[in-house]
């Protein structure tokens, strides 16, 4: 690993700030809450009255351009934090502060701000002066320094990949990251920006309850406990790969971006290709930014049609079980639609996926994971016993093939034809129970 050995040091606050730092384009939008921002405050000057000596914030890794430039690749929520503090203590010249924030980490400064100028008008002048003197020189950090970019992120994987398990979708960033070598600067500024303002947990729950059952199910494997060491899946085919089969993937990718750049191609007139199936594997590096944004909508454009196909009591959500059940239907739509297009979800198709979903509720008094694991994979006793779906519809050559498949009445549990009556009603009418 490239460390540059005399920049690997425990140093001040202050001299860290002043060094020139950098937030690089691929930074998430800084989200501290107002909780966490308090939180620092407490712990710092708690430990100023304390008398502690030295307050040790944790590690900084910095990726070192030639330069000079010094690119914040991990602790830039705790410094633009610690910078917003400072200026609230009247030291106006913050130079991160200074740097090119998105308008939604600019509205969380603003909070924290107010939040922590609240703070600092607690204190006297004097304690102002005595704190702001113990944040700069008492306040240490372990400064991590690099010269090469794919490192800095090599050694944050390794370091986050210890102690407090870093979110997954944060460890395929980084690993994808280092992938994207021959992009235009622009384009991956603009790949990333477009990753870094989705909702974080909703990137956490399509990884989760969506993309990693369905790419297993179809396998006939396990689709529960995805994690931060599940994410292999979603890695891909790097671009050093020159097997066979790899170049197979890359070339049919290439292909198909090529086909839908070519404006002057008849064609396009008529058809814009699909790049991305599930059954697939993916290319590592930017491709992997397309795939999940390709994902996160075509997810929400099946949960519009589900509002407009169905009455509200027909996909109830009270109860925890019941939501399980609303994502399970909503990953059968899902896997459909990428296999045959979102148009392939005819009023037939949606009825028996329906039927296939929510027989399970009417089965069951308690849903939990494992149960919906269980039926994923068409092993669960009380409901379309030996119908492996995503297995069927991942052999499937037509989508008229969904109806050879035949569902069976299930013996319905005590009283649920009351407790999910919609269901019930909308399963009779369909299927003639």
């Amino acid at each position: 690993m490239a460390l540059i050995q005399d920049e690997l040091k425990i140093t001040k606050l202050k001299d860290l700030l002043n060094i020139n730092l950098a937030l690089p384009s691929y930074q998430r939008p800084y989200s501290w809450s107002v909780k966490s921002s308090n939180t620092l405050f407490i712990d710092t000057y708690e430990a100023l009255k304390d008398g502690i000596n030295e307050y040790r914030l944790g590690s900084i890794i910095l990726h070192k351009e030639r330069s000079g430039k010094y690119n914040i690749v991990d602790g830039q929520q705790r410094l633009t934090t610690l910078s917003i503090l400072l200026y609230c203590l009247g030291d106006d010249k913050q130079r991160l502060l200074k740097e090119k924030y998105s308008k939604l980490s600019n509205d969380v400064i603003v909070t924290n701000f107010r939040v922590l100028s609240k703070r600092a008008n607690e204190l006297t002048d004097d304690e102002c002066k005595k704190y702001k003197d113990y944040l700069l020189n008492k306040c240490t950090t372990v400064q991590i320094v690099t010269d090469s970019e794919q490192d800095a992120f090599q050694f944050f994987d390794s370091q986050n990949s210890r102690g407090k398990e870093l979110a997954p979708h944060d460890l395929l960033k980084s690993y994808h990251l280092r992938e994207i070598n021959s992009e235009d600067e622009n384009q991956k500024v603009k790949i990333i920006n477009r990753w870094e303002n989705m909702n974080q947990d909703d990137l956490d729950d399509l990884f989760r309850n969506y993309l990693y059952p369905l790419t297993q199910w179809y396998k006939g494997k396990e689709g529960l406990g995805y994690s931060s060491s599940k994410i292999d899946s979603f890695k891909g085919i790097k671009g050093a790969n020159i097997y066979n089969y790899a170049i197979y993937h890359k070339a049919s990718n290439l292909y198909v971006e090529q086909f839908n750049a070519n404006g002057s191609n008849e064609l396009l007139a008529s058809k814009f290709l699909n790049q991305f199936q599930l059954t697939q594997p993916l290319i590592a590096g930017k491709r992997f930014f397309n795939y999940t944004l390709h994902y996160g909508k075509l997810l929400e454009k099946i949960q519009k049609q589900i509002n407009r196909f169905h009455d509200h009591e027909q996909v109830p959500s009270k109860r925890s079980g019941d939501v399980y059940i609303m994502q399970l239907y909503e990953c059968s739509l899902l896997f459909f639609a990428d296999r045959f297009g979102l148009e392939s979800l005819t009023k037939s198709v949606m009825q028996q996926l329906y039927s296939w979903s929510y027989s399970l509720r009417l089965a069951m008094n308690a849903v939990y994971p494992q149960t919906i694991n269980k039926y994923a994979k068409g092993q669960h006793e009380r409901a379309n016993y030996g119908i492996d779906m995503f297995s069927a519809i991942s052999e499937m050559t037509d989508p008229e093939g969904l109806k050879l498949l035949v569902l069976t009445q299930p013996d319905i549990y005590d009283n649920n034809k009351e407790k999910y009556k919609a269901v019930y009603k909308l399963l009779c009418e369909w299927n003639g129970w």
